[in-house]
């Protein structure tokens, strides 16, 4: 009997010890992408389920822990594609694309060519924004080398700020030039308003795009310009869209940009969130760099970004697992 009880306890430690081991395997895998794009590649970044070393790496304002390089694990994967905001780069929402890819998804985030932290020389060439979209879908759907992995009808894409005005046009929703002129010249102290007018835009000179039917479902955290989008293109957005407010938004103010979206996509998920500030949206900074930058990583009194983001996140999952399967 003695015997038998030592083994069934070395059999049950055996059982833990490889739990385990299994679990310390299972990890995100990392890889940077250069996507094709006429003269100048788009530089992006993909996150996917994966096994092998972690190791933390240091993205600027921003950290994650994955396995660089590691093989991707897994067959027909559901994928998210991810539209910074004006100013930032393939690694401003590196905590929301981990927890994507802890769940399953296959997340590519690009750094928008013209309108990012190194080149400001495009910021309000709005309609080249869901154009990159396009150019990377084609190219993950087309010639990369983890093609065959991705379900094609399993498409999704989050977009923040001006990153949620591109998913946007991306689900076909069309802005009116005209529209983006009217309120500014009525509104020029606003923050969009100060930004266009380092280059106006000029209704006769908007190009649009087409609507990307390989995406089935949006996320759009603190959209900018849903007040130009038009009332028939909106009616037309078939795919379900989750969109996130920033109650104490001081970039992107009310009611101007995620209220006409909410107000006339009835069956959009709508999520107020009390006490944030645009740039909450944003992944957490690392401690050690946040205070050299409390325009992007501070909060408002009492707002616990971190917090936030682990709900944030956990809801975002939630909506793209309905919306997409998997």
């Amino acid at each position: 009997m003695n015997s038998l009880r030592r083994l069934v306890i070395l059999l049950a430690a055996c059982a833990i010890w490889l739990g385990m081991a299994a679990s310390a395997s299972a990890a995100v895998g990392f890889r940077r992408l250069a996507v094709p794009n006429g003269d100048a590649p788009i530089e992006a970044a993909v996150w996917y389920p994966a096994s092998g070393p972690v190791q933390t790496m240091q993205l600027g304002l921003f950290q994650q822990s994955v396995a660089v390089d590691a093989p991707m694990a897994g067959e027909a994967l559901p994928l998210v594609l991810i539209s910074h905001g004006n100013g930032g780069a393939w690694s401003s929402h590196v905590d929301t694309a981990v927890a994507l890819a802890e769940a399953g998804f296959v997340v590519v985030a690009l750094t928008h060519p013209g309108d990012n932290y190194l080149d400001q020389s495009r910021s309000t060439d709005l309609p080249a924004r869901p154009r990159h979209l396009r150019a990377v879908l084609d190219y993950l759907l087309g010639s990369w080398s983890e093609r065959a992995r991705i379900d094609a009808a399993r498409i999704g894409a989050f977009g923040f700020s001006a990153g949620g005005f591109t998913v946007m046009a991306a689900a076909g929703a069309e802005a009116d030039p005209a529209a983006i002129v009217r309120h500014c010249e009525a509104r020029p102290e606003l923050f969009d308003c100060r930004l266009m007018s380092r280059s106006p835009v000029v209704p006769g000179d908007w190009l649009q795009w087409s609507r990307d039917d390989r995406i089935k479902a949006v996320v759009a955290a603190a959209p900018g310009l849903g007040y130009a989008f038009t009332d028939r293109s909106l009616a037309a957005v078939r795919i379900p869209v989750q969109l996130w407010q920033a109650e104490e938004d001081e970039i992107l103010a009310a009611p101007y940009h995620v209220e006409p979206l909410r107000d006339r996509l009835p069956s959009a998920e709508h999520h107020p969130v009390a006490g944030a500030g645009h740039f909450d949206f944003l992944s957490p900074c690392r401690p050690e760099v946040a205070a050299a930058e409390p325009a992007l990583c501070g909060s408002g009194p009492g707002f616990d970004r971190t917090a936030f983001h682990g709900a944030f996140n956990a809801e975002v999952v939630r909506f793209f697992r309905k919306a997409l399967g998997g």
